[in-house]
């Protein structure tokens, strides 16, 4: 997960594509309060709040997967 508010948060997103290379996915997962908040009220993000930019986030994170396996 990746604060944006922070360039340390970007310097780590930069190390660790650097260090495991083509192991990292591209979908980076952004901190933000509703994906925070999900777990208090026992839901997953895309239960909780399916608009969020964490739930739509996590969405393209899963089609990447997928992708990346079909071939």
């Amino acid at each position: 997960m990746l604060d944006r508010r922070t360039n340390l948060g970007y310097e780590l997103v930069d190390e660790v594509k650097e260090y495991f290379n083509e192991k990292v996915y591209e979908t980076i997962i952004p901190r933000n309060i509703r994906l925070s908040g999900a777990p208090s009220y026992g839901q997953s993000i895309i239960d909780y709040d399916l608009q969020s930019i964490g739930s739509r986030t996590y969405q393209e994170l899963a089609k990447e997967v997928l992708q990346l396996n079909e071939r």
